[in-house]
């Protein structure tokens, strides 16, 4: 197996633009494409600043629907500085902070009801 890396993940969503602001606006990812792939289809790729993996905002999977993906694990610096400003932009926290033996997390959901975890892991860099 010559595999080197997760390039892509689609996230299901009901809106493309609204989950594009929310993934650009509100958590910092560059819009790294916004194409028409078709009359009824659009490719939305987002993704942090320099990251290897991506995400594109898929609507076309049937067997995907909006809000299914549960456990989407984003690494941060500096979970206490980024959980404040998410809590600025209206981001609803459940739980707040929680205290791992492997680090520090949250979890929120996007708009569509997509699970993310926001992490620090201990000893990271």
């Amino acid at each position: 197996m010559a595999i080197t890396q997760i390039q892509l993940l689609s996230l299901p969503v009901t809106d493309q633009d609204r989950a594009r602001d929310f993934y650009v606006d509100t958590l910092g990812f560059e819009l790294l494409g916004d194409n028409r792939m078709g009359p009824e289809q659009r490719w939305v790729q987002v993704g942090p600043k320099g990251a290897a993996t991506s995400i594109t905002l898929v609507t076309w999977f049937d067997t995907m629907p909006p809000g299914s993906v549960k456990g989407l694990v984003l690494e941060t610096d500096d979970l206490d500085g980024d959980v404040a400003e998410l809590t600025r932009r209206g981001v609803a926290i459940s739980g707040g902070i929680q205290d791992a033996p492997w680090g520090r997390f949250v979890s929120f959901d996007d708009p569509d009801g997509n699970g993310i975890v926001l992490q620090a892991t201990a000893g990271r860099g």
